[in-house]
C-alpha cells in the first residue's frame, strides 16, 4: 500500500518525531511504500490564499504535489500534538490547502455546498496519533475530545476514509522513558493492524 505520513511538530527531539519515526519504520518493514512529510522541516506554508479556495482555483505547484500524493494514497497517518484542542497551525494549513474540493471531496451536481460532500480519497484507513499533557479522562469529560470530533466527523469521514483510528498519548510532560517505549510499541502495532 501507499501510505502518506504527515508530521506536525517543530521539535526534532519531540515524542511526536519518535512516533512518526516508529510508524514510518514499521510501515516500511511491512512492505508499504511510504511518503513522509515533516511539515516544519519542509517549511510548509499553512496560509490558504484566496485564489486556492475554489475547486478549480490556482494551486501552487508545491501544494499540487501534496494533493497528487494524497489522491494516490491508500492510507494516511498524521502525528501532531494537541494544542488548545486543535492541531498546530501548520497541520491545519495542510488540511485547508491539501484536503481541498476536487481532491479530497466534492459536492454532488446541483449542490452549492450546503449538503454533505462526497469523499474522493481511496484511503483504506486514516490513523491519527496525538500527544497531550491533559489526562485522557479530563480531555473527554471537560473538553469532549475536540480532536476526535474534528478528525473523524469533520475531516476523514467526509473525505472518504474507510476506517478511522485515533489515539492520544498523555500526559507527555511527566511520562517515563519506559512508558514512552510502550507507547512506541503501540504505534507499531496500530499501523500493522490498520494497514494489512
Amino acid at each position: 500500500m501507499k501510505i502518506t505520513v504527515i508530521l506536525g511538530h517543530p521539535g526534532k527531539e519531540s515524542f511526536n518525531h519518535a512516533i512518526a519515526t516508529a510508524a514510518v519504520e514499521q510501515l516500511i518493514t511491512a512492505g508499504h511504500s511510504v511518503t513522509f512529510h515533516d511539515l516544519y522541516t519542509e517549511k510548509f506554508d499553512p496560509i490558504l490564499p484566496l485564489d486556492e479556495i475554489p475547486k478549480h482555483g490556482k494551486v501552487d505547484p508545491k501544494i499540487q504535489q501534496y494533493c497528487t500524493e494524497i489522491v494516490d494514497a491508500d492510507g494516511l497517518v498524521v502525528v501532531h500534538p494537541n494544542w488548545w484542542g486543535q492541531p498546530p497551525a501548520i497541520v491545519k494549513g495542510w488540511i485547508d490547502r491539501v484536503l481541498r474540493a476536487g481532491v479530497a471531496y466534492e459536492f454532488v451536481e446541483g449542490d452549492n455546498g450546503a449538503g454533505l460532500p462526497k469523499g474522493l480519497l481511496k484511503l483504506r484507513a486514516a490513523v491519527i496519533f496525538n500527544t497531550s499533557n491533559t489526562p485522557g479522562e479530563r480531555e473527554h469529560t471537560v473538553f469532549c475530545d475536540p480532536l476526535q470530533l474534528t478528525w473523524k466527523n469533520c475531516i476523514t469521514d467526509l473525505c472518504g476514509a474507510k476506517t478511522f483510528y485515533r489515539t492520544t498519548f498523555s500526559p507527555i510532560v511527566d511520562s517515563t522513558l519506559e512508558q514512552r517505549k510502550k507507547w512506541l510499541i503501540e504505534v507499531r502495532n496500530v499501523v500493522d493492524k490498520q494497514f494489512k
